[in-house]
């Protein structure tokens, strides 16, 4: 944990951090300046199970949305940073498709902060979403394992990016309906261990409907994980 902060620190001497959104000097050694920090869409009022943004006049302390209530998710918890609103997409976009690096680290460093500030539960490890090897091939990296590398390094938290893999190269999600989701994903993970009596977080950069991070908290829970959690960046509205 000191190594990574001197690391950062002689980074930020080295290359002074600047906000990719507006190009002012960045601040607090991020590549975000303090305005706009404070102008992204924190996820405010939201569902504790699955995340899914609520409205403030609706909500009261820990209210489960009507989704939740009916059909539980195979996780404990969802906590994401931000709504999935101008400019998250731009930034995640940056990091899935255009291998901004740079933004990987920006994007990391703030799930960490807000782990950090809502005192979230911390897990045995971290898990990333996988990426089947055919799409791992064509991006070069798999954009959620990068992610959880920089939350786990700032809070101390193994990743362990080995003992769930994807078998099955699946339709891209954004491509399908809900409906189509959830079946499009049956059977596409699968364990190489037994996870038995851990407490895991599966890591990913948006949730949209869930149906991905249910996938592989499912995958683990058959594992003998003994509870699942989700973080996010960005949670869709």
């Amino acid at each position: 944990m000191i190594r990574s902060v001197w690391r950062d620190r002689f980074a930020d001497w080295l290359y002074p951090p600047t906000c990719v959104l507006c190009g002012a000097a960045g601040a607090d050694g991020l590549d975000l300046c303090r305005g706009c920090r404070a102008d992204l869409p924190y996820i405010g009022p939201c569902c504790p199970r699955c995340a899914l943004p609520l409205e403030a006049t609706a909500v009261t302390a820990d209210v489960v949305c009507g989704e939740c209530l009916l059909h539980p998710p195979p996780f404990a918890l969802c906590s994401a940073a931000f709504r999935y609103q101008d400019p998250l997409p731009g930034l995640i976009g940056g990091i899935k498709f255009r291998g901004r690096m740079n933004l990987l680290r920006l994007l990391g460093l703030l799930l960490a902060t807000h782990l950090r500030d809502t005192a979230t539960p911390l897990p045995d490890r971290i898990v990333p979403v996988p990426l089947h090897p055919h799409r791992l091939r064509q991006r070069g990296y798999n954009q959620a394992l990068e992610l959880a590398r920089v939350v786990g390094g700032r809070a101390g938290i193994p990743v362990d990016h080995g003992s769930c893999t994807r078998v099955i190269a699946t339709t891209p999600q954004a491509q399908l309906d809900q409906k189509a989701r959830r079946n499009n994903l049956q059977g596409a993970f699968r364990t190489s261990a037994r996870l038995d009596g851990l407490h895991l977080t599966v890591l990913d950069d948006v949730v949209t409907t869930g149906s991905t991070v249910a996938e592989v908290a499912r995958t683990l829970r058959q594992a003998g994980a003994a509870r699942v959690d989700v973080w996010a960046v960005a949670r869709t509205p």
